[in-house]
């Protein structure tokens, strides 16, 4: 945007009296309470408005200053949408102390976290072998001492990805049932796309035009859903044999398991921009599970029970937010321990899948997250 020479409200008066005085014949009064210092004030305060006006239109007018609202409006011309905020899913484990009775978690059921901040709905699965359409829910067989069903945050957004153990309340009686918790991470919650990756997305799409590259291609996955994410492999086969004219792509919803419906929407998304007659494919991740044991000394005047679980909720987001084919290092894991809380006076005996060596994968593996546990 050009500079705009705007001035302030004393510099308009100022420069107001100056006039008036370089042109005046006779002696003029500019004192507070006068006549002429009231019309140069209210003279300055109607700029100043309309330089507030002039300002706001410069910078609606252009997506490099314009935000919220004003660069939707502004991206919309071209049919170019925000992604919006994506809702927290997974699974929970609904368990008893005694079998003995049947037991149906009933699809709605809401459990929520221990302080009651975060709540989540059970949702139907009928892939689940435990889920009775007859019964409008998951049963729990009378010598069965628990059963496992998706749960979805009744709200979208980030701050609905949990630990492991977080959810831990059922927020209504359902019979034969005594606990609630979730043994792995929820992680794929996330919020609305930010201004910044908004208009960086925008400069991808404008230059996937051309379409039939694979900037188009890349385009297109990502811009399904927040987090998606895809690797691609050029003139090969998924087992690796050389093939001309065919190329794969390992996509991934920021999940690490993307469903059937993802890929679908994946393969649609890539059959638009690729080049006529090229073939592909379109593949899910192989997850590979990161299992970490570490041992954490904590200094006099610190919670060690707090301290170690944010030591885990640290090292648990670390491997949830690596992409496909990252590595997972060793020795980045150690200072990711170190920097997760204060009053951590040493970790000794950090493994990773029993030992010491990073974990390397390749573009069609992504690395997610096992058990973390901090002695």
């Amino acid at each position: 945007m050009a500079s705009v020479n705007s001035k302030s409200f004393s510099q308009l008066v100022t420069d107001f009296a100056v006039s008036v005085q370089a042109r005046a014949t006779a002696l003029v009064d500019f004192t507070v309470g006068s006549i002429l210092r009231a019309m140069a004030e209210s003279q300055a305060s109607v700029v100043v408005w309309l330089e507030g006006l002039i300002l706001l239109l410069l910078a609606t007018t252009r997506a490099a200053t314009s935000n919220g609202p004003d660069l939707d409006s502004w991206m919309a011309d071209f049919q170019f949408f925000r992604l919006q905020a994506a809702t927290a899913s997974g699974q929970v484990v609904f368990a008893r102390f005694t079998p003995g009775m049947q037991a149906v978690v009933p699809v709605g059921a809401v459990v929520q976290t221990a302080d009651g901040a975060l709540r989540y709905s059970v949702v139907m699965d009928t892939t689940n072998a435990a889920y009775s359409a007859q019964l409008g829910g998951y049963v729990i067989l009378p010598a069965a001492a628990s059963v496992s069903v998706p749960v979805v945050a009744v709200s979208a957004g980030s701050a609905y990805n949990v630990v492991a153990g977080a959810i831990s309340v059922l927020a209504q009686a359902v019979p034969y049932v005594d606990t609630v918790t979730n043994a792995v991470p929820l992680t794929n919650g996330a919020d609305a796309e930010q201004d910044s990756a908004f208009r960086a997305r925008f400069v991808a799409y404008i230059a996937s035009l051309s379409r039939a590259t694979k900037q188009a291609i890349l385009n297109a996955i990502t811009s399904l859903k927040i987090g998606a994410a895809a690797s691609l492999a050029e003139n090969l086969d998924y087992n690796g044999t050389y093939h001309p004219g065919y190329f794969y792509a390992v996509v991934d919803d920021g999940s690490g398991t993307p469903g059937s419906t993802f890929l679908a929407s994946a393969y649609n998304a890539i059959d638009a921009v690729r080049p006529f007659t090229v073939a592909f494919g379109v593949f899910a991740p192989i997850t590979v599970q990161a299992s970490v044991a570490a041992t954490a000394s904590v200094g006099a005047g610190y919670d060690p029970v707090a301290t170690k679980a944010l030591i885990k909720m640290a090292i648990q987001n670390y491997i949830a937010g690596l992409s496909l084919g990252q590595a997972l290092s060793w020795s980045r894991l150690m200072q990711v321990a170190y920097d997760a809380a204060p009053g951590i006076t040493n970790i000794t005996g950090l493994t990773v899948n029993g030992g010491t060596a990073d974990i390397i994968v390749s573009g069609q593996q992504r690395i997610i997250v096992g058990t973390v546990t901090v002695s």
